[in-house]
């Protein structure tokens, strides 16, 4: 009973992980990354669509990205909806794929990341928390229906406790990192 809700509760917490730095990629850094505009939505044919379900995205250059639409009618609502975007970059269309420069990013714009990066993380750690205590509720509920002894509930809570600082201090590393990459000229 208690292993099974430890094992729930690392699957979770990794999940919760996983989230962030999926999140985390889509931050821009001054390098050109594919994972910037991966998951934006771009309406195609009515149906809002992420870009890399319509378009190759490629960098050939440590600045810039390429985005090969396999279907070129719809360049122009790639490019609005790279306009729409809070990527602040600008679009060049040559009628068959589109250009995303990627400008360097000014000191004043890496401290406002950096500090995104911050609250992302922090949004995650209250994840990281609101599992556990799901888990602790669940643990309390087997005691009193006696399922699982107070031993019991005493040592799934401590086992409980030690995942939520591992996967807390997992995040942060992540958090670190990419504030990191963000920092670096």
């Amino acid at each position: 009973m208690v292993a099974d809700t430890l094992k729930e509760a690392e699957v979770r917490m990794t999940k919760a992980v996983e989230a962030l730095r999926e999140d985390l990629m889509g931050y821009r850094t001054g390098r050109a990354s594919p994972a910037l505009v991966e998951r934006l939505r771009v309406e195609y044919y009515g149906v809002p669509t992420p870009l890399n379900q319509m378009a190759a995205i490629s960098t050939p250059e440590p600045r810039l990205l390429v985005i090969r639409p396999w279907d070129t009618s719809v360049i122009g609502d790639i490019e609005k909806a790279i306009q729409k975007s809070d990527l602040g970059l600008t679009p060049g269309n040559d009628g068959t794929l589109i250009r995303l420069p990627i400008p360097r990013l000014t000191e004043e714009r890496r401290r406002e990341l950096s500090k995104a990066v911050g609250r992302r993380v922090e949004e995650g750690h209250i994840a990281i928390r609101n599992i556990r205590r799901d888990l602790q509720d669940d643990l309390r509920s087997f005691e009193k229906e006696k399922m699982i002894t107070e031993d019991e509930l005493a040592k799934g809570r401590e086992k409980l406790q030690a995942l939520h600082d591992k996967y807390v201090g997992l995040m942060d590393e992540v958090g670190k990192a990419k504030q990191q990459e963000i920092m670096e000229v």
